[in-house]
Order: structure tokens, then C-alpha cells, then sequence
């Protein structure tokens, strides 16, 4: 679901997916790519420019007579090897041809290859700092610059960040784990018809690829079409004043550091109830953006595990009750008819 809802909505800022080796992280993250429609950009362009709001460096979309027409092509997924120099990353600069001739050279890096798509880094926990330092200057700005002897060059670079980790490997540096909107921890099945049922199922894939994709094209396909349709009313979903103030408490009781959580929930909640093509959020909604945005986020005494405390995310809720007299309280259409919650 955290993979999906980045999909319909990428301003919540990508995932973080946690858990033991050999449980289908990588697999489900480079799945993503394939659900998300195409964009529209011109053949050969290096950067994935939008055909109407070109980079200003891109020598394939600047106006001219002999530009190639816009085409689509696939979301783009780009994997980022965690031993990557500097300069496969951003891209190199060639000053010594931009002293000869005055005109900028420069070879675009992954994270031009990943603007408009995904930008994927498994056992991201074991990245180089200077590669971190990068990725955050990135991830905040949405643009990438490269400076070199007094020469700079900068392009857009807006992504959806999918990152997977073993935490038995080392943990994510605090300044990049606040980066990621969602996390999720993952574990391996217990159940064993579950397993059993996974393993059937890698064994018909080695058997004939094409017809086991084949069995679940159509599904796919639905899902697509509905990522689609959910980031058509993102836009439109409302969120009460009543549930932003929620929203706040959350974050206040779970001891977060910034506004981020606090930014990254209500657009998470706008996003869940688009997914499910509902025009408001409701206090549901709330309490599972809070599960996805507050695992990696809430402050943890030491060698605590990460996680969300039930108990207290749910007494936070109930202790949430409108204002007389303030039209903007949760009320009963801000939440499900069936819910307990007191006050609504």
C-alpha cells in the first residue's frame, strides 16, 4: 500500500522498506514501475523533460526547427548501486571544453535518468555519506546542480525514493531515514500454506515467464488503471480543519521531530481516500497514514525497535473531541458511521 500510494500521489516523498533478507523487498519495489503510466517526453532526451517545460540545458528539447515530436515512454526505474561514484550520481561536468569553446558539456547522472520516475536504492543503510549528502540535497530541492571550477549546470530532478534495507546490516542515518514519507517494516510469512503458495508460485514463473505473467495481466492492468484514476482526484479530496488539528496531536503525542510528519500524514490520508474514490478523509484514513508515516519517525528510547504504539495512537484519537462552536471539528462526515471515536 506505501508503494501505491506514492505511485497515485509522489509529493508524499517515497518508502522506506525494512525487514529480513529473502522477504520480496526488492521484487515488490521494481513491480512499481510497471503500474505507473507512461510519460510524455521526446525521443532522446536525457533528462525525461515534460515536452512543454524543457530544461534549460537539455540539447534535445530547447526550441528548435528539428526537434523530435513527443512520444511516450515508460515510467522510468533507475537503481541506484550503492558503491556509485559522485559523479555517476549527478553527472559529470567537462570544464576543460567549457574554458576552450564557453559551452557547458554535461553528461547526465542516474539522477537525471530517474526525474519523472523512480529512483530505487536497495541496502540504501549502507550508502556512502557523500552519496547521502547528494541524495538529500535532491530529495529537498527537486533539482539536481553540479558545480565545478565556477561552472554550474542544474536540472530537475524529481523522483519517487524507494529504499530497501536489512536493519541486521547497520541502521539509516537520521537525516536520510526523515527524507523517506512512508516506511513499512517487513517480515517473512509464518504461515505455511502462505509460503507454500509463494513458492508454487516462483516455481511456475521459472517454468514459463510469459504465461505466468500472462495469468495476472489483467489484474495488473486494473491496478493501473486505478492508480490513474486516484491521482485524478487527489486533488480534489477535502480534509476538515477538525482532522488536520487530529493530525497535530498525532505528531505532538508521538514526540516527532519537525512538521514534516505532520505534512506527510494529511497528504497520505488525501491520498488513501482517493484510493479508495472517496472525496473526504476520514479519521480512518488518519490512523493508517499515521501507522506508514510515524514507524521511522517517532522519537525511541535507546535499543527500542522501531514501531508505532497501538495503544497510545488510539487514545490519541479518542482524546480528539471539536470545539464548540468550530465548523472545522471532526464530525460524522469526516469519519466512518461505524467508528467509536468519541466526539465524532
Amino acid at each position: 500500500m506505501a508503494l501505491l500510494l506514492n505511485a497515485v500521489n509522489p509529493a508524499i516523498g517515497g518508502v522506506l522498506i525494512r525487514g529480513q533478507k529473502g522477504t520480496a523487498k526488492s521484487t515488490a519495489a521494481r513491480a512499481l514501475a510497471a503500474l505507473l503510466p507512461p510519460i510524455e517526453t521526446r525521443p532522446g532526451c536525457p533528462f525525461n523533460c515534460p515536452p512543454d517545460h524543457p530544461a534549460a540545458i537539455c540539447p534535445v528539447c530547447r526550441p528548435a526547427a528539428d526537434r523530435p515530436a513527443p512520444a511516450s515512454r515508460p515510467t522510468p526505474f533507475v537503481e541506484l548501486p550503492v558503491g556509485a561514484s559522485d559523479d555517476r550520481v549527478v553527472g559529470t561536468l567537462d570544464i576543460e571544453r567549457a574554458l576552450q569553446s564557453g559551452q557547458r558539456h554535461f553528461e547526465p547522472g542516474l539522477l537525471a535518468q530517474a526525474h519523472r520516475g523512480i529512483l530505487y536504492v536497495d541496502e540504501v543503510n549502507l550508502l556512502a555519506d557523500h552519496i547521502v549528502d547528494v541524495l538529500l540535497d535532491a530529495a529537498a530541492s527537486g533539482a539536481n546542480t553540479v558545480e565545478r571550477e565556477g561552472v554550474s549546470v542544474s536540472h530537475p530532478a524529481r523522483f519517487i525514493l524507494v529504499g530497501t534495507m536489512n536493519p541486521e546490516e547497520g541502521e539509516l542515518r537520521p537525516q536520510l531515514l526523515d527524507r523517506f514519507g512512508l516506511a513499512v517494516e517487513v517480515a517473512g510469512p509464518t504461515d505455511a500454506a502462505l509460503r507454500t503458495a509463494v513458492v508454487r508460485r516462483r516455481i511456475a514463473y521459472e517454468a514459463d515467464p510469459v504465461a505466468f505473467y500472462s495469468q495476472f495481466a489483467e489484474q495488473e492492468a486494473a491496478l493501473g488503471q486505478r492508480i490513474s484514476q486516484a491521482q485524478q482526484l487527489v486533488p480534489q479530496v477535502t480534509l476538515s480543519d477538525g482532522l488536520l488539528e487530529l493530525i497535530s496531536q498525532i505528531c505532538i503525542g508521538s514526540q516527532v521531530d519537525g512538521l514534516r510528519a505532520d505534512i506527510t500524514m494529511y497528504k497520505t490520508a488525501q491520498t488513501l481516500a482517493a484510493w479508495e474514490n472517496r472525496g473526504e478523509v476520514s479519521v480512518d484514513d488518519i490512523r493508517r497514514a499515521a501507522e506508514l508515516v510515524l514507524l521511522h519517525r517517532r522519537r525511541r528510547q535507546p535499543f527500542e525497535e522501531p514501531g508505532i504504539d497501538q495503544q497510545q495512537l488510539d487514545n490519541l484519537i479518542q482524546q480528539h473531541q471539536p470545539r464548540p462552536g468550530n465548523r472545522g471539528g471532526a464530525d460524522s462526515q469526516d469519519a466512518p458511521s461505524n467508528t467509536d471515536t468519541e466526539g465524532e
